[in-house]
Parts: C-alpha cells; sequence; structure tokens
C-alpha cells in the first residue's frame, strides 16, 4: 500500500520528476564552520516573519528562499530582509520547488498546522534539515513518521517549541526535577487567551494571489472561504486544532517536561465546548484535557472567554508538589513556593531557539537540539489526544459531576472552576450543553488507542493525504 502511495503521489506532482528528491531522497552538503547556511523559510505572513527575523540577525545564515502559497505576503518579509542589509532571496509559491533546489540546506517552517509533518518529510527526504513550527504534526501518526524519517535520514529536525531554549524555564525544570519541592501530583498547562468570535461569513472567491489547492495540501478538498484562511484555519478541524493545538501545545510540552515523562499517557479524558457564541468556528474555545500517567496527573485548561489567572498565571503552568507548589507566568519567568505560599527562588532568563538549530546544523548532535522532534511529537501528539477524547463526546449538561472522575480531587476540582467559569461569562448553564468526552485508554508503545471505543478512536489517529499530498504510511 506504501509503494502504491507514493507512486500516485509521483503522477500527480506534474513537473516533478522522479529524479528529484521525491523518488530518490538524497544527502545535504557538509557543512563546514565557516560556511554559510541556506535557507527557506516556508510560511510568511504570520508566525513566519518571526523566522525570517531570527535568521536575518545571523551573520552565518543566509535567507536564500522565501516560499508562501499567496505571493501578496511577500513584501514585509522581503523589507525584513533587505533593512537587515542582507541580499534579497528568490521567492516561490510552490514548497515543491524548494525541495528541488539543491543549494537549500535546511527549511524552516510556519505553515499550517496541516503541512507541518508532510512539508518536513519532504524537506529531509531531500536531504534538508527542519525547523518545524508547533504543533509539529496534525494528527499523531504523520508525527511519528516525522520522527522515524528524521532518524532515517539522520537529519536534525527542531520543534517550535521555543521555550525549550529559555533559561528561566530550562532553570525551573532543573529546581523541579531536583526534588526540593517533593513528587509532582499534578502539572497543570494553561491557555487562558480570550479569542473573540470569527463571525459568519459567506463562502468568498480565492484571490488571484493563492494558489489554494496548494494551501490545502493533504486537506480535504473544500471551497475557498475566507474564514477557513488567514489564521481562521485554526478553528476548523480541517487545518487546524484549536488552541489546545496552537498556544496550548507550548504549555503541554513544558508540562509533561515538568512531569519527567518521555511518553504518552495511559488515559484521556476531554471535555468542553466552543461556547459564549456562535460562529463559523468548529474547535472549542472552552476545553479541559485530563492525561493519566498513574503516579501522576497532567491537567490542561484552554479558555477563550474572559478569564482570572490561576496562581498568577494565564499562559503559563503550575506544578502542585508534595511540598509547594512552581508556577511559569510565560515563557520564561516564574516561581517556586512552599505550602504557606511563601516565594523559595525566582526563575527567569530567555534563549534562542533559532541559534540552537543553525548550532546544531553544524555540530549534527541531535542531542544538542534543545526541541528536537521526538519531544515536539510526543507533546503534539498528547494535544490530539485531548482532542479526540473531545470529538467523541455526548452532549451533557452542566450541573453534574462527571461519574469519570470520582475520587479524582484534581479533576474534579477543574471541572468545578470549568463551570463557575463559564457562569462568570453569562452563559446560560440551564439551556447550554458541553461535549464530555470518554476516557480512552492509551497504549504508549504503539501510540495507539486501545480497550473500549478503540477502533473509533484509532481512526482519528491517521489521515492518509489528498492527491499529490499524500502522508506516507511509514518512513
Amino acid at each position: 500500500m506504501e509503494d502504491a502511495l507514493f507512486a500516485a503521489t509521483l503522477a500527480a506532482t506534474a513537473g516533478f520528476s522522479r529524479e528529484s528528491w521525491a523518488a530518490e531522497p538524497k544527502s545535504s552538503r557538509v557543512i563546514g564552520p565557516n560556511d554559510q547556511i541556506r535557507i527557506a523559510v516556508i510560511g510568511v505572513k504570520g508566525r513566519g516573519r518571526d523566522h525570517v527575523n531570527g535568521y536575518v540577525k545571523m551573520p552565518d545564515v543566509t535567507i536564500a528562499t522565501l516560499c508562501d502559497v499567496d505571493t501578496s505576503v511577500f513584501g514585509p518579509a522581503l523589507k525584513q530582509i533587505q533593512d537587515a542589509g542582507k541580499p534579497a532571496p528568490q521567492t516561490v509559491q510552490d514548497l515543491r520547488k524548494v525541495m528541488d533546489d539543491p543549494n537549500i540546506d535546511a527549511v524552516s517552517i510556519a505553515t499550517p498546522n496541516h503541512w507541518h509533518s508532510l512539508a518536513a518529510i519532504w524537506a529531509m527526504q531531500a536531504g534538508k534539515d527542519v525547523y518545524v513550527e508547533k504543533p509539529v504534526s496534525h494528527n499523531v501518526h504523520e508525527g511519528r513518521v516525522m520522527v522515524d524519517t528524521a532518524r532515517k535520514y539522520k537529519r536534525m529536525c527542531q520543534a517550535g517549541t521555543q521555550i525549550r531554549s529559555t533559561k528561566g524555564t530550562r532553570d525551573a525544570i532543573a529546581f523541579l526535577q531536583s526534588g526540593k519541592l517533593g513528587k509532582v501530583k499534578v502539572a497543570r498547562g494553561l491557555c487562558y487567551k480570550p479569542r473573540n468570535s470569527i463571525g459568519v461569513m459567506e463562502p468568498g472567491t480565492c484571490p488571484s494571489t493563492v494558489d489554494f489547492n496548494i494551501w490545502l495540501g493533504p486537506a480535504p478538498e473544500r471551497a475557498f472561504h475566507q474564514n477557513r484562511f488567514h489564521y481562521n484555519w485554526h478553528w476548523r478541524w480541517d487545518t487546524g486544532n484549536g488552541d489546545l493545538g496552537n498556544q496550548g501545545i507550548h504549555q503541554m510540552d513544558v508540562a509533561r517536561w515538568g512531569l519527567g515523562q518521555t511518553g504518552l499517557p495511559t488515559s484521556v479524558i476531554g471535555f468542553g465546548g466552543r461556547l459564549g457564541y456562535k460562529d463559523d468556528g468548529e474547535t472549542p474555545n472552552t476545553h479541559v484535557a485530563v492525561l493519566d500517567y498513574g503516579d501522576a496527573q497532567l491537567i490542561f485548561e484552554t479558555r477563550g472567554l474572559k478569564t482570572n489567572d490561576y496562581k498568577g498565571a494565564k499562559i503559563g503552568n503550575v506544578f502542585h508538589c508534595e511540598k509547594g507548589y512552581l508556577v511559569m507566568t510565560g515563557y520564561s519567568s516564574g516561581a517556586a513556593f512552599d505550602l504557606d505560599g511563601n516565594m523559595i527562588q525566582t526563575f527567569s532568563g530567555d534563549g534562542n531557539h533559532y541559534k540552537n538549530f543553525i548550532d546544531t546544523m553544524r555540530s549534527r548532535k541531535m542531542e544538542d537540539l534543545n526541541g528536537e522532534i521526538m519531544e515536539g511529537h510526543l507533546s503534539s501528539a498528547m494535544c490530539h489526544l485531548g482532542n479526540i477524547s473531545y470529538l467523541m463526546g455526548e452532549q451533557t449538561s452542566f450541573g453534574r459531576k462527571p461519574s469519570a472522575f470520582d475520587g479524582n480531587d484534581a479533576a474534579l476540582e477543574t471541572y468545578e472552576r470549568f463551570e463557575t467559569h463559564l457562569a462568570d461569562n453569562g452563559v446560560d448553564m440551564q439551556q447550554s450543553h458541553f461535549l464530555m468526552g470518554p476516557k480512552l485508554k492509551v497504549d504508549p508503545k504503539k501510540e495507539k488507542f486501545t480497550g473500549e471505543r478503540a477502533k473509533e478512536a484509532n481512526k482519528h489517529l491517521f489521515r492518509a493525504g489528498r492527491g499529490a499530498f499524500i502522508i506516507p504510511e511509514k518512513a
């Protein structure tokens, strides 16, 4: 079946020869200590502008190519490069031309989520190193294939979880794992980030500057719709993963890191809804995921409506320990407290995730990557697990404590705050409902669901792709 999918990909990719990267993976050139690294940034409207800003400051890096399916967005990125006194890069609309270019050493991917894995896989097959934005995948399977591809072709692949490079968080995790606060009992990730309604729009006409077929890529065929396009793609399941997979992946990653876990949990429950308004969005704006590691829990809260902080954090993490707690209030700052709330130690300091990637391209030591792709895959997969339980949920009335949380004080307390938060935002608790997902058992080694409803749940782990944009079954 893999060969059939591969053949279909080649047949549908008009203009790209069998002798190209797609048919015969290539090795990259050896980069000397004084060589310029030539990089292509793929996706330059939003997050990609930060990629450009990061690389343009490095004297040993040349941004050789900018790539975007929307040719109208190149201007600001080109100006960034011009203002830095660097040579103007070429601009291309089709990312496959980047893969075909033997002069490109690495790609930096800032596309919508549904393109992250396939673009990274293609690039590594073409002998290029990869920096790929978070979440590194749109589903669990393609993330695993990306990891295996990096291993097979010995590519450096950095996940865009830049908190991994900040001194403040690295010091905080080291303090946490030193045992000074005792064992971590509950790790919380918080995405308290207000999101306004995106409204309701009629289908429109695709701009002439956009190649919408390439934009869709491995996603299902759809008519162009502005509320599925720039940025709002985050809130559609075809292309995004909601705020759990958008902002929340950062804090999910820190929570797992703090727990010292190097695999998936043994079970997951997700619940929530798109509450407080009705619009074209599909993903929940209010969502809780409870992930069980046996002797510790990871609880993630997404709040898209107005909210107060939790122990001083809104977009951050809280670790509840035997002898106190540790709060990260941002990407690089936080503090540890004893059980009485007395501050013990503070943490601060930034880092440079892009430089870490470039330095590792030279060292060729996978362990030098602060956000190595395996870490990105696991944390992204945990977000997907929380979304899958939610998607399989049943319409549930407010006011009744979920039986799945009997004996789980941390989960019950979180559920009670979930209800209070919605009531505070004017949600009619008598007339409204939310989706209560099932407790799904997970086989961490196989990265699949097991037990009751496993067959249904496992269907959410994989999506083959579309036309020329096929996700491989394996590396």
